[in-house]
């Protein structure tokens, strides 16, 4: 990013992890070279379809090295939502035929220009080939600092939502969001029952709300979402206007970038995200860049039925000391849908 930000020629950030290995494809058809897909092991699952049928020697025989940062490697502390993928990421590497190579801090040049010759001749019979990166085995000295022009904090903008919300169920997406919710939940002293914290699963929280939405139908239902997730599985919207619930409210907090794994951008800030939700048949679609424009566009969520989408301009940036929930995934489950039950 440093080096050469994001341009056509040397480096993409795609909506999701599927996408890079089709665009890398597509270099690869284009100019024969060998591209590389860089990604965190949370996304293994999105590349298996076109790793298997697609990039396979037995298929189309596309050669293509990935990088992919180690979360959750066993016996090294990590959140729980990468517990389980951090024991199946070589597994998984083996099962679709990559070949894989672990990076620590220990290792040498001489051992990677060595495991790189090896991985030349596989890449040369159209196979793919991977480096595992262990925590810690990379590091960049220079401070790198993303920002845009926007002012709220979608800290404040959660504390806002959650004054409006009440006591609706809330299902908020990956990442800081969640961790926001739950200490906003913290803060005001109230239960951690209404919110559903979907702490994996990138893109999908969405989805998650419909789920809820469909048969919960007398229940206003919020969605808390992100522009990198909603980018990354921007289908759901399609199939949430079919579906048209109308009880769903859809909020989507955009600053532009994936801030949970750094604050890379995304292409948010160029895609018309309420156009899109008004394409998708979402009945009402609004945008917030104040506060006094959001709390407006929450009570009439409130107060109305139909499928609404709103979007909110946020700021870059979290506190310092921001927390982590402090209950299991399996304890947020079972509280949330004991309080679902009974609404």
């Amino acid at each position: 990013m440093h080096t050469y930000g994001i341009d056509m020629e040397h480096h993409i950030i795609a909506a999701n992890e599927g996408n890079c290995a089709a665009l890398a494809a597509g270099y690869h058809l284009a100019t024969g070279k060998v591209p590389v897909v860089y990604m965190q092991n949370s996304g293994e699952g999105n590349i298996i379809n076109p790793v298997a049928s697609l990039l396979s020697d037995k298929v189309y025989a596309i050669p293509m090295i990935f990088v992919i940062g180690w979360r959750g490697e066993p016996g090294i502390h990590d959140e729980p939502q990468h517990i389980y993928q951090g024991q199946v990421t070589i597994k998984l590497l083996d099962d679709m035929d990559i070949q894989s190579f672990v990076i620590s801090k220990e290792t040498t040049v001489d051992e990677l220009q060595s495991v790189m010759t090896e991985y030349n001749a596989s890449l040369q019979k159209g196979k793919n080939v991977a480096f595992v990166i262990r925590k810690g085995a990379l590091s960049y000295e220079e401070k790198v600092i993303y920002k845009n022009d926007n002012q709220m904090l979608r800290e404040e903008i959660i504390q806002h939502i959650v004054a409006v919300s009440g006591e609706d169920p809330i299902i908020s997406t990956t990442g800081k969001a969640s961790r926001e919710l739950f200490e906003t939940r913290e803060a005001n002293g109230q239960s951690h029952k209404y919110d559903f914290l979907t702490v994996g699963s990138m893109g999908h929280a969405s989805s998650i709300a419909l789920g809820v939405a469909i048969n919960k139908p007398e229940q206003k239902i919020w969605c808390i979402d992100g522009d990198g997730a909603v980018l990354m599985h921007m289908g759901a919207m399609a199939v949430m206007g079919s579906v048209k619930p109308q009880n769903l409210v859809h909020i989507v907090i955009n600053n532009g970038a994936h801030e949970t794994v750094g604050g890379m951008p995304t292409v948010a800030q160029s895609a018309d995200l309420p156009a899109v939700a008004k394409a998708c048949g979402y009945d009402m679609v609004s945008q917030a860049a104040s506060f006094a424009e959001l709390d407006k566009a929450l009570q009439a969520a409130k107060t109305t039925a139909g499928l609404r989408f709103i979007e909110v301009a946020s700021a870059i940036g979290a506190r310092e000391d921001l927390g982590r929930p402090t209950t299991t995934a399996l304890e947020n489950k079972q509280n949330f849908m004991g309080y679902v039950a009974s609404v």
